[in-house]
């Protein structure tokens, strides 16, 4: 499995028409923002907001955040100018288009041949790179062609919204069950994006949580999610950021467990064990992978916020 270097435990969206909220998003805390040209834009304003994107990833200085575009779905009109115009007109100063609405490893690989035609004609640098949502039953059946289709692809997401439409799925508008349900509503879907993201060696995303007046709720989903595997979230507003970079990296007392753990073992191997314990707890080969696991997640972290 290759190895995970991205940072993503926060996503910020950000329409691309909104300039006033641009400096905001730049300065944030952010592992990464994207400038939606989808969902967050009116389709009379989407042609223009590719122009708006390309000043706002130009113009602003972004720090350490990664700079990203959501596209629209590229079943419609807009997918093929927005990749061409914003790649065209931002070069360098992006870093990420996210895919929406993928339904097949096809999709993915559309994307990844016009970035390889453009990348060759404009000359650019670095290759972008991908993240895909998974938004749809069939997206939900295919996620492991999707996560799998391009070496490109730096993350899968996990999208409960338009999933609830496509699933027929009785949710209020935080895409929640409406009537009581026994246990995680959405816990067979994000098994298959997590699980998809694994096989492939890349990120796992969770979904957006719209209700951004409850920090609670938010950090309940989140912890959920962390708990699964998922490596970050996305946050519609600023407030959430500093909730999921703090959820989505191991606690002080991971850490040490991490610490004390792999001496542990380390200490028993010289001395020829294959296992140890610490604290009364079987500590093997599996617990070793976990610690280093951990100990790199809070590495990276550490080099952020």
């Amino acid at each position: 499995m290759p190895e995970i270097q991205a940072l993503r435990r926060s996503e910020l969206a950000t329409p691309a028409t909104s300039e006033r909220m641009f400096a905001k998003a730049a300065a944030s805390d952010a592992d990464l923002v994207f400038l939606d040209l989808e969902d967050a834009v009116a389709p009379a304003m989407r042609e223009k907001a590719r122009g708006l994107a390309v000043r706002a990833l130009t113009e602003y200085d972004w720090g350490t955040t990664a700079r990203a575009v959501r596209i629209n779905g590229i079943h419609t009109k807009w997918a093929h100018g927005d990749i061409i115009e914003v790649v065209t007109g931002a070069r360098d100063n992006l870093d990420t288009v996210i895919v929406p609405k993928a339904t097949a490893a096809r999709d993915v690989w559309w994307v990844d041949v016009l970035l390889t035609q453009l990348e060759d004609y404009l000359g650019l640098r670095e290759r972008i790179r991908l993240e895909v949502l998974i938004e749809d039953v069939a997206g939900i059946a295919h996620a492991e062609e999707i996560a799998t289709a391009s070496s490109r692809l730096d993350a899968v997401i996990f999208g409960a919204g338009d999933l609830s439409v496509s699933q027929g799925a009785r949710v209020d508008t935080n895409f929640q069950p409406r009537d009581h349900y026994p246990g995680d509503f959405w816990y067979y879907a994000r098994m298959q994006v997590l699980t998809a993201a694994r096989v492939a060696g890349i990120l796992a995303i969770d979904a957006p949580y719209p209700d951004f007046r409850d920090p609670e709720g938010y950090e309940r989903d989140a912890s959920n999610a962390a708990s699964l595997g998922f490596n970050g979230k996305w946050s519609i507003h600023p407030s959430q950021i500093a909730i999921a970079n703090r959820v989505f990296r191991p606690t002080d007392v991971e850490v040490e467990r991490a610490q004390r753990n792999l001496a542990a073992y380390r200490a028993a191997e010289a001395d020829g064990l294959g296992a140890t314990s610490v604290d009364g707890q079987l500590v093997d080969a599996a617990h070793v992978k976990l610690a280093e696991r951990v100990l790199a997640q809070h590495a990276a972290a550490s080099g952020q916020s």
